[in-house]
């Protein structure tokens, strides 16, 4: 065991309680520092599970290949673990605590064996901030530890910050693959079984079984998102699933702006934006996690807990995401699951033209007449945010960013226009509540399928789904009773699509022009029509300068159907009655209002 640099007798105590049970062979605390990332890679490299890319075309970067197995979060494995069942709610799967802590129990024991345990004490947020989030993950994996270097502030810092008596989340994660003397080990190690279980009365996090980085990366969707809902909604505050960015007008007037998108609906390239429209600037200030407090002056504060970007690959390339190729440049990144090029590079479907032969996720020859792709559709960059070169300044301050409107985002083909700006803040709560997406690779099961995923958070939500949206609705008490400090809600849907099944609006850069109607629409200047689901933006009042789209799609991308929208009020229907009791009536008064002025348009 390396020498321990705290004397934190709890934190001591249950490190001593899980090697015991655990039984690795060694234990090593992470420091954080340049010398232990180069260790731990070297020794990846060395085992298999890396291999080094070229440093002339990414420096100092790796690529990594799972098992095929484990390539996405696996809901249907993920547990709220409430003392009571009914906390857990008609969203989540629930198991009562002490059973699932017995039975995953039997699963650590000897879990480690053969095997390092690292201590990883991280940060979610600046150190420096009033009431810094702290975790300790405690993990048989290197890559993990590797990963979560990239993605938290982690290492010494914080083992310091923690003092003798500072609370931290406990996340225990084993891959579950112990390694008897002799035995070889494989490149991606994990096991058939696996759970990702919360207990949210004790903020504890117990992960087995898979090595991906939704399930293993404990600070990030495990405690940025179910632990930090849980403690949001018992102190007043929100933990979101959302993008958070800076826009500059033309004039110098600073806009915040956060969104709430499903994976692999836009939300990195909304939040790291290189908008069309000159004169208009974009800042990255997160890309998927919010944090947010109202301030002393009524408003709501969002900052984001994270420290790298961990983005869905495939699709990502110099026209849709044009700073994200620039930060990965930078190189001190791992990629994992996607293509590795004959000199040592990285591509993905979406990468401009296919080379001649790749080595695909799968560790397979491949060719441009492979009838597979070559990247898993969920595959993935892990890459440091300060390498962004749109990072915003005030990204680094713990107070965070007032935040002026928020967005919400699915990928519809059908019915969703464009850009609709919500009546009030429970219209707006009503528009996130009924979110809703086509589903895609980021997480196990059928692609495709039209699912409710309120405030894109579905799977993130730490407690019943009903008193969270009570609990949105409550934020409104925050802006001390002053409406007009709190974000305007909007509502967007890129993927609107024509008969032919092309897209209506060409999205990315483009994106910047709704950017610009949300906020003169902030300002009073924008024009909107008012319509039974909110107010549209008018064709005349998106700014199409230079842009080549005919008035016919343009407006079709805005259209408000009415069939549409009375085929969606039984689905609306449906989903509300999942929460019985616990769905606030101000949103069952939402839809019945919805449902009157659709009658009557």
């Amino acid at each position: 065991m390396s020498h321990p640099h705290t004397s934190h007798p709890r934190l001591l105590a249950w490190i001593d309680e899980v090697a015991a049970l655990t039984t690795p062979d060694r234990i090593v605390w992470c420091d954080g520092s340049d010398a232990e990332w180069t260790r731990l890679t070297d020794e990846l490299v060395e085992s298999g599970a890396l291999v080094r890319l070229d440093d002339k075309k990414k420096p100092n970067s790796f690529w990594a290949r799972t098992d095929p197995s484990d390539v996405a979060r696996v809901e249907e494995r993920t547990f709220i673990c409430s003392a009571d069942e009914a906390d857990a709610g008609p969203t989540n799967n629930w198991m009562a605590p002490a059973e699932m802590k017995a039975l995953m129990t039997e699963l650590y024991r000897g879990s480690m064996r053969g095997r390092t345990m690292y201590v990883v004490p991280f940060c979610m947020g600046p150190l420096d901030a009033e009431n810094p989030m702290f975790g300790v993950e405690l993990t048989d994996s290197p890559y993990v530890v590797a990963s979560m270097r990239i993605m938290t502030r982690m290492g010494a810092e914080v083992l310091t910050a923690l003092g003798d008596d500072a609370d931290f989340v406990p996340a225990l994660h084993s891959i579950g693959a112990p390694l008897a003397e002799g035995d070889d080990d494989v490149a991606w190690p994990c096991n058939e079984t696996k759970y990702i279980s919360h207990f949210p009365e004790t903020r504890e996090i117990w992960s087995f079984g898979s090595g991906y980085g939704g399930n293993s990366l404990l600070g990030k969707k495990c405690f940025a998102l179910r632990i930090a809902s849980v403690a949001a909604r018992d102190e007043g505050w929100l933990a979101e699933h959302m993008l958070i960015m800076k826009v500059t007008s033309p004039e110098g007037t600073v806009r915040y702006i956060a969104g709430a998108f499903p994976s692999a609906c836009g939300k990195t390239n909304l939040a790291m934006l290189e908008p069309t429209l000159p004169g208009w600037k974009v800042e990255t200030v997160g890309d998927d996690i919010a944090w947010m407090r109202f301030g002393e002056d009524g408003r709501l504060w969002a900052t984001n807990p994270e420290f790298g970007l961990f983005g869905v690959a495939p699709g990502t390339d110099f026209h849709t995401n044009p700073n994200a190729m620039r930060t990965l440049a930078k190189g001190n990144s791992v990629f994992t699951n996607v293509a590795l090029t004959d000199d040592g590079d990285i591509w993905w479907e979406g990468m401009g033209e296919p080379p001649a032969h790749l080595t695909d996720w799968k560790g397979q020859d491949w060719t441009p007449e492979s009838e597979a792709p070559s990247s898993h559709p969920n595959s993935r960059f892990c890459t440091p945010i300060e390498q962004c070169p749109i990072l915003a300044d005030e990204y680094h301050d713990p107070r965070g960013v007032p935040i002026d409107a928020i967005l919400f985002g699915g990928r519809r083909k059908t019915t969703i226009p464009l850009v609709t700006e919500a009546r009030d803040w429970v219209h707006g709560v009503y528009l996130g509540a009924t979110l809703s997406s086509e589903t895609t690779a980021a997480a196990v099961g059928q692609v495709g399928v039209v699912r409710r995923d309120p405030m894109a958070m579905l799977p993130f939500i730490g407690y019943h789904a009903g008193d969270y949206f009570q609990h949105w609705i409550d934020m409104a008490k925050g802006a001390s009773g002053d409406a007009s400090k709190l974000p305007k809600v909007f509502y967007v849907n890129w993927f609107r699509r024509d008969e032919d099944g092309g897209f209506l609006w060409p999205g990315f850069g483009e994106n910047s022009r709704v950017l610009k109607w949300v906020v003169e629409r902030l300002e009073g200047k924008a024009d909107a029509v008012e319509t039974p689901i909110g107010h549209v933006a008018t064709p005349e009042s998106l700014d199409l300068t230079g842009l080549d789209i005919s008035l016919a799609d343009v407006e079709a991308v805005l259209r408000v159907d009415k069939d549409e929208w009375l085929a969606e009020i039984p689905q609306v229907t449906e989903w509300f009655e999942k929460f019985g009791d616990k769905l606030p009536t101000v949103l069952w008064a939402e839809l019945d209002a919805l449902r009157a002025r659709l009658a009557d348009a």
